[in-house]
């Protein structure tokens, strides 16, 4: 790795544009691909994402934007993945000869649904990356605010802290705090787990349930999270720290939250697919809900959160009725 590596921004939304307006702050070149030419020519004419975070002014003079996946990649050494889970291993796939040459951050904060694999274990076993080139960027951090410039904070996580730290410095600024960890496998989880744990929470407002059984559940899904990643990963971490329940508390309370928005939609009543084609992006947490069976049959790990959760979307379960079979389990 160089002494000031070129970075490049993969993807289109919400949390993708909101990286590259961060790095903008510190860099003077940017690569950013988008998957249609019509968006890249838009940001390109018009300096702002049409279709997410629309109201966000960006310095293209800095930025490289480009539908040309393979020209964008070549002009950088750090890779960021800022695609929706459902679609990277699709997207990436034109990467394949040179993305284990490359220096891979994973913003993606789900699963490879189709290999149920966190997106670091996915990169090496079917893209041939190392995990010494590998990171994640975690939050707690909702794309939305750093639209609105309020104070935020990330972490990366990565085995190798030259890397950790290059892109850390790359993305600190006036309004966003960002700390390293070596912990992949915990803040990848963590991560992971967040997103179904915000479904559930969106679910029992959209029953109906209160702030005071909501204080009950984020306590039950921080206690849940602790075991899981134990289980998957088991090193001496404190959960409570930021990269951890930071990030789960904001999924679970925040408006902005697109698998809060999910929960609360099924738990008002609406089915599954009516759901999901109500929301403009994609909620994370549905496709987390399958690895998280698995692991659950896998190590015997108690996750009554996770489960009810799993019930609803893919057993066609009454939200009301396993709401309240959950909240008999709760503590």
């Amino acid at each position: 790795m160089g002494k000031n590596p070129k970075i490049a921004v993969l993807g289109g939304g919400s949390w993708a544009t909101a990286i590259v307006k961060m790095l903008t702050q510190n860099e003077d070149f940017v690569g950013w691909w988008v998957r249609r030419e019509e968006v890249a020519l838009h940001i390109r004419k018009y300096h702002h994402n049409p279709n997410y975070l629309s109201e966000v002014a960006l310095e293209t003079d800095k930025i490289y934007v480009d539908h040309d996946l393979l020209s964008v990649a070549a002009q950088a050494e750090i890779l960021v993945l800022a695609v929706p889970s459902a679609f990277l291993a699709e997207a990436i796939e034109p990467l394949h000869e040179v993305l284990a040459q490359k220096w891979v951050v994973s913003a993606v904060k789900g699963i490879e649904p189709n290999s149920h694999q966190i997106i670091g274990e996915y990169l090496h076993d079917r893209m041939g990356l190392d995990y010494s080139r590998f990171g994640a960027l975690v939050g707690p951090c909702h794309a939305e605010e750093i639209a609105l410039e309020r104070l935020s904070y990330l972490t990366v996580a990565s085995e190798n802290e030259k890397l950790s730290e290059a892109v850390a410095q790359k993305l600190r600024g006036p309004f966003v705090k960002v700390s390293c960890t070596t912990d992949i496998y915990g803040t990848e989880y963590a991560a992971v787990l967040k997103n179904i744990y915000a479904i559930a929470a969106g679910m029992a407002h959209g029953v109906g349930y209160g702030d005071n059984f909501q204080a009950v559940l984020v306590s039950n899904a921080l206690r849940e999270m602790k075991r899981v990643i134990r289980a998957v990963h088991p090193i001496k971490r404190q959960i409570i720290q930021t990269e951890y329940s930071g990030d789960l508390f904001v999924t679970m309370y925040s408006p902005f939250s697109r698998n809060r928005q999910l929960g609360n939609l099924i738990g008002k009543g609406y089915s599954l697919s009516a759901a999901r084609s109500e929301m403009k992006m994609v909620a994370e947490g549905y496709y987390a809900a399958k690895l998280i069976r698995e692991v659950k049959r896998e190590r015997e790990v108690k996750m009554p959160i996770a489960s009810a959760v799993y019930k609803i979307l893919y057993e066609n379960a009454s939200p009301k009725k396993t709401l309240r079979a959950l909240a008999e389990k709760l503590k």
